[in-house]
């Protein structure tokens, strides 16, 4: 049996079929929580957002245009769903989100959402000896660190929070990025 396209299952699904709409997001739920997690860094903040792009998707299939690509459509829906969550979060310019190395997460995923299967996979590897690494720093470093990548915290506000002067938590901040990149660099 050949597997339908997203098209003929939309059509189903129009017409009552509600398997159809079942198999459509289980062919891209995977990949769009990947897409929303690698923008959020938060598994439970990423499963709600995901939740609420296929709610989106459910309640406007109707009105999606079948002359146009589905994989686009819900993308849109996914990048501007979790770009609403950051808006109503607290408000960051994407310039927040800049790498040492001139990359930005939010803007390159903009430009290409498609993961590959092996990519997503990479993704997940990264992020777990990310995990691992951070683990290993010493408290204060990784303190900064949480603070500032996955609570958005600027470092003049964890400086606040802290209750530390803002030289000494840029430092920590720069060690941090050093220790990490060496713990990194010796399991390659």
């Amino acid at each position: 049996m050949l597997e339908k396209n997203d098209g003929q299952l939309i059509e189903q699904y129009l017409r009552g079929d509600k398997e159809s709409l079942e198999i459509l997001i289980q062919r891209y739920l995977r990949i769009i929580y990947a897409f929303v997690y690698r923008q959020l860094r938060s598994q439970p903040e990423a499963e709600e957002i995901t939740q609420e792009i296929f709610l989106k998707v459910w309640k406007n299939l109707k009105k999606f245009d079948q002359q146009k690509s589905f994989k686009t459509w819900i993308f849109v829906i996914a990048r501007n769903t979790t770009l609403d969550w950051f808006k109503k979060k607290k408000a960051l310019p994407f310039s927040n989100f800049d790498e040492k190395d001139g990359s930005n997460i939010i803007t390159d995923s903009l430009t290409d959402p498609n993961l590959l299967p092996n990519e997503l996979l990479e993704e997940s590897e990264i992020s777990d000896r990310l995990t691992t690494a951070k683990e290993k720093i010493s408290a204060p470093y990784r303190e900064v660190v949480s603070l500032h990548y996955d609570k958005h915290y600027n470092l003049r506000e964890i400086a606040e929070k802290l209750n530390e002067p803002l030289p000494t938590i840029k430092s920590r901040h720069r060690r941090a990025l050093i220790a990490l990149k060496q713990i990194l660099s010796e399991r390659l």
